[in-house]
């Protein structure tokens, strides 16, 4: 059979193996939006993503990479190009999954079942992981330096957003954590003897809004406090917070994170107080768009109606942060964005984690398991759309 009717009957296989196990992968979705879990504690849903691996008969290592919350399953035949899917599961703290993790999570696993009922007909080597920590703790980058990626020629997922877009704008993030020490004291009868760390937490806030005003349009820094003290009448001795640092880039993050850091040290300095500055274990690079892969995944999902805004009409200081950026610097990757809520709906609030348990959720989790599914076939059967997208990759990755 030629290579563009073996890829359309395979493509026509995929497609009809997730509508086959269309329930399973909603139940999925529904589980995991129904019990949100934080990032490195996403227990429930790594339970449930594996199962739904190994019930299709897959191995599947749970644990791993040295994630209590990761997994992995490979199959398809050795030696041939290897594809990476990604599924995220982790949600955020008071909105739960206002993010739509639980669609990616589902339509990540999906598109690897739908590969594996291929059977041996599936004509590369598929990776499916499952990566925590995505909104806090930048668990993809500590996968990836335990060997997550090794063997992998490409990595793809999708995110759930309020329109459909190739890729996510993206800029670098730094995560840091604070703590102020001072010395507790009553605040009326003998304020003198009290080093009060709030006022610490202030003048370094403070001076972060304050720099706020001369920094770049794409660069941003903001944060909550965490703890501001026990009592009114006690002067505070320890305070905390955590702060994001975001940039265009590596290069230009790391002289952003050191001013960020110099407002931390002067609130110390002007009060007395001891500061811990802690910043995370890995930092957010951006995302490399690879605008090959991009365009496969495009074009697989247009042939299930959807429409795609084309990139350039967007806001220019519309981006966000992902750990899939630390991925596509190691390997070509795609971070295609998916409707499942109206444009006018944003991720990260109340009214987005409704939409991610909705009729136009689970369709992003169908759509998104298909032309994952499909791209993925594109890659292995295309061999002049994998020397385009390593020829991209190549030019200006920054590989690491």
């Amino acid at each position: 059979m030629p290579r563009v009717d073996a890829g359309r009957h395979l493509k026509q296989q995929v497609c009809d193996a997730v509508d086959a196990m269309q329930d399973d992968l909603l139940r999925i979705s529904h589980a995991i939006h129904a019990n949100p879990e934080l990032a490195f504690e996403e227990r429930a849903a790594a339970k449930l993503l594996v199962d739904a691996l190994r019930g299709a008969g897959l191995e599947v290592t749970a644990g791993a990479h040295g994630l209590e919350t990761a997994f992995s399953a490979e199959f398809g035949p050795d030696g041939q190009p290897c594809v990476a899917l990604l599924a995220e599961y982790d949600a955020l703290p008071g909105i739960g999954h206002a993010c739509g993790h639980n669609l990616i999570a589902s339509a990540g696993v999906g598109a690897g079942l739908a590969l594996a009922a291929l059977g041996d007909d599936v004509p590369g080597r598929v990776r499916v992981l499952g990566t925590p920590a995505e909104e806090h703790g930048c668990g993809k980058e500590l996968m990836a330096r335990r060997g997550a990626f090794e063997g992998v020629d490409a990595a793809l997922m999708i995110h759930p957003a309020g329109m459909n877009l190739a890729g996510m704008p993206s800029i670098a993030m730094a995560e840091l954590d604070v703590v102020f020490h001072g010395r507790a004291a009553h605040a009326s009868a003998m304020p003198e003897r009290g080093i009060n760390a709030l006022d610490a937490m202030m003048l370094a806030y403070h001076g972060v809004a304050a720099l706020r005003q001369h920094i770049k349009k794409n660069e941003r820094i903001h944060g909550i406090i965490t703890d501001g003290g026990q009592a009114p009448n006690v002067v505070p001795e320890r305070t905390a917070g955590r702060f994001y640092t975001r940039a265009a880039n590596f290069e230009a993050l790391e002289p952003l994170k050191r001013r960020v850091g110099a407002c931390f040290r002067a609130g110390a300095e002007a009060t007395g107080c001891e500061v811990e500055i802690l910043w995370g274990k890995a930092d957010y690079r951006d995302i490399f768009f690879n605008a090959p892969l991009a365009e496969a995944f495009q074009t697989n999902a247009e042939t299930l109606g959807r429409k795609f805004i084309p990139r350039g009409k967007l806001p220019a200081d519309l981006a966000g942060s992902s750990d899939l950026g630390n991925v596509s610097h190691r390997v070509p990757s795609i971070h295609p964005m998916l409707a499942c809520s109206p444009p006018n709906v944003t991720i990260h609030n109340v009214e987005f984690e409704k939409w991610a348990g909705s009729e136009l959720g689970d369709a992003a989790v169908l759509d998104g398991a298909k032309a994952l599914a499909m791209t993925a076939i594109d890659y292995f059967l295309d061999a002049d759309l994998r020397e385009r997208t390593h020829a991209i990759f190549n030019a200006g990755s920054g590989m690491l």
